[in-house]
């Protein structure tokens, strides 16, 4: 999912200038943007938020993933280019066909966000299932063995500058094939929750996304 990034947005500052007014725009919140390192290279770094829309086809079944945040702070440090993960918020999203259960994604412990010609970037992450008659612990992916998601363009949604001041931009990225396994530590009913879902199973991700930058 790269839920997600555009790491290397210069290229996309290229482009010509979108025409969204301001109250069509998210809020931004760099509040948890990591600061940079303590060898940083001077007046590189800068942080990105993300404010997405996520949706999960699995089938001919889809999932609302709801309002996603992201931040990251990138630059360099001793000439090469580094990074450092902020947070990811997703608040649970209401799960189609499963009344009363809801999906919430959270980070996985390994991010990528330096785009390049093959992927726009790489996250892991894993779903929590909550519901009163699932296991505490009931999730797609667990944190000691997340999705890992490798999200590209997608074309349907080039990225379009909205903004050069503060840099702001809008783009969509897909994960074509996110491979999603069997639910774990659901308790009794994981097989139905399973069976309902159609998993394990591949899967597609969609994400529409806003950044915006901020130099640190």
């Amino acid at each position: 999912m790269k839920f997600l990034a555009l790491g290397a947005a210069a290229v996309a500052l290229a482009l010509t200038p979108g025409t969204a007014s301001a109250d069509e725009l998210p809020t931004f919140d760099f509040t948890d943007c990591p600061a940079p390192p303590a060898n940083a290279d001077p007046g590189t770094w800068r942080c990105e938020a993300f404010v997405s829309q996520g949706k999960l086809t699995i089938g001919d079944r889809v999932i609302p993933l709801g309002e996603l945040r992201l931040t990251f702070s990138e630059g360099r440090v001793d000439g090469r280019y580094a990074q450092e993960f902020g947070a990811l918020r997703h608040a649970p999203a209401t799960v189609p066909g499963l009344a009363g259960t809801t999906l919430q994604l959270r980070y996985g412990g390994y991010s990528d966000f330096q785009g390049n010609d093959t992927r726009r970037g790489e996250l892991d992450v894993y779903a929590v299932l909550r519901h009163p008659l699932l296991r505490k612990g009931c999730s797609i992916g667990t944190a000691a063995a997340p999705l890992h998601t490798v999200v590209h363009d997608d074309p349907a949604l080039p990225p379009t500058v909205l903004s050069k001041n503060p840099p702001t931009v809008h783009f969509g990225v897909v994960d074509p094939a996110l491979a999603l396994p069997a639910t774990h530590g659901c308790g009794p009913l994981g097989k139905l929750v399973d069976s309902r879902l159609g998993l394990p199973s591949p899967s597609v991700f969609h994400q529409t996304t806003y950044v915006q930058y901020k130099q640190l």
